[in-house]
């Protein structure tokens, strides 16, 4: 960008993909490259910066350099075949025998693979209450834990992490810290401005937003040893996206800003709304004042308290069962952030050792009419 133009807002440049025109045709959309390989020079080199498709690729760049741009990330954004190659490409990039400390409330199937595959990767797994900072500050081994991974808002309970307490403790010990926002999005929270030093995105969730794409993305704070051997984790291992999934992101991006305050407006609207309902005990979600993380919540999130809730029913685990069973709006299925509401009995997905309670309905709110989403669970809690 010259340095003579004025500095766009995020809103600004992300719905233009950075303003990026096509040098050739003019086109306002940047076309999709698909090329595995590339022409060298006469003298041998690469002048283009391109090599060979696995690692190599104008498209995906051109995604990362928004994504980049949304988190203020200097070191740049990597993106991956899937949220889960992104996360665990961290991981891999420890050492053996390396303490790491993980939110005890996360997204189940990387709280699987830290319980199984990480442990024979040989590394030492201890999960924490990352939301209370004196039980991560104890959790923390210095010198030798040398990673705290925190979920915030954390799935599917939504509790909050003091990004820049837990960045402090991490620090403190020689450790690093990586932040989960997948459920806060860049529009909500940037972890890398208040300390953290990876921030993660399952991409397929919001920062897609459409239902169509899988994907996942890193953004980090400074270039170092360790952000190159994920890099080249991403490039040995084969994890890198495929270009018109990264076609299909960029485009998605596009309108992220509208769409994840739409979302948010609608979840807080829901949230305030069923506080009160006769079939429900209990509401989680961070921007009630009554939850447990909404002071850090509010000083952490701007613009809204991001598209996640989840309700917990008075009659327990068979009448939240029901219930997911006779909306017809909101949709009965897993994932988030999409632009249509969906609803999952999340403790049938995880099974045994869960720590999400068995009545407990996760609720990922759409675009559509707040009123008619309302109306919609309001009748299915009724009749169940």
């Amino acid at each position: 960008m010259s340095s003579s133009r004025p500095q766009w807002s995020k809103r600004s440049l992300t719905a233009q993909a950075m303003g990026h025109v096509d040098p050739i045709t003019k086109a306002v959309v940047p076309p999709i490259h698909v090329a595995t390989t590339y022409i060298r020079d006469e003298d041998n080199a690469y002048s283009s910066g391109f090599v060979y498709g696995r690692p190599d690729n104008a498209t995906i760049r051109e995604a990362e350099g928004v994504l980049a741009m949304l988190e203020e990330a200097e070191a740049g954004a990597l993106l991956f075949s899937s949220g889960m190659a992104a996360a665990t490409a961290v991981f891999q990039a420890l050492d053996p025998g390396d303490h790491v400390v993980a939110s005890k409330v996360m997204y189940w199937a990387l709280r699987n693979w830290l319980m199984t595959e990480a442990t024979r990767w040989g590394l030492s797994v201890e999960f924490a209450e990352t939301d209370d900072l004196d039980a991560l500050r104890k959790a923390v081994i210095p010198g030798r834990t040398k990673l705290v991974w925190a979920e915030t808002p954390s799935n599917p309970l939504w509790t909050i992490t003091d990004i820049a307490g837990a960045a402090e403790i991490a620090h403190a010990a020689g450790a690093r810290l990586a932040v989960d926002s997948t459920t806060a999005s860049p529009v909500h929270t940037r972890p890398l401005t208040l300390g953290a030093d990876i921030v993660m995105h399952a991409a397929t969730k919001v920062l897609n937003g459409h239902s169509d794409v899988v994907a996942g993305v890193l953004a980090g704070a400074k270039t170092d040893a360790f952000w190159n051997r994920i890099a080249t984790i991403r490039k040995m291992q084969g994890a890198i996206l495929g270009p018109f999934e990264a076609y299909l992101l960029m485009r998605g991006m596009r309108t992220l800003h509208l769409r994840a305050a739409a979302q948010a407006r609608s979840a807080m609207t829901l949230a305030e709304r069923f506080s009160d309902h006769p079939k429900i005990a209990r509401v989680l979600y961070p921007g009630l004042p009554q939850h447990p993380g909404h002071d850090i919540a509010a000083k952490q999130m701007e613009g809204g308290f991001g598209y996640m809730l989840s309700i917990q029913l008075t009659e327990g685990e068979a009448a939240a069962i029901r219930t997911a069973a006779r909306v017809t709006l909101w949709k009965r299925a897993t994932s988030l952030g999409g632009v249509e509401s969906l609803i999952e009995h999340r403790a049938s997905i995880e099974g045994p050792g869960t720590p999400c309670p068995p009545d407990l309905l996760r609720l990922s709110t759409g675009i559509e009419d707040v009123n008619d989403l309302f109306q919609d669970l309001d009748g299915a809690l009724r009749s169940s």
